[in-house]
């Protein structure tokens, strides 16, 4: 567990979570979470300029309003990562 003092855990210097993982050599992170279009958006797009591939786990996030939780899907998967439910995450873990 790790505490974050900014909207994104991969902001640097405002969270250990990056270099935690690479240190572990993960260079995969599921983001979940609340608020889609706020905390985890800014997570997954920090996450992905450090070179992280980002999974956003689509209905393991949520926003105040439908439209702006499928807008941050929509930008994350145009842009900085996958976007993909949760079933399918665990068949990628379970397969792997």
């Amino acid at each position: 567990m790790v505490e974050k003092s900014a909207a994104s855990a991969f902001f640097p210097g405002c969270c250990p979570l990056p270099e935690l993982l690479k240190d572990r050599r993960i260079d995969t992170v599921l983001i979940t979470g609340t608020v889609t279009n706020v905390c985890c958006e800014s997570s997954a797009r920090d996450a992905s300029t450090l070179g992280f591939r980002v999974i956003m786990v689509a209905d393991a996030n949520a926003a105040r309003g439908d439209q702006d939780h499928n807008a941050t899907l929509y930008t994350i998967y145009r842009s900085f990562g996958d976007v993909r439910p949760t079933s399918e995450v665990l068949d990628l873990i379970n397969a792997g």
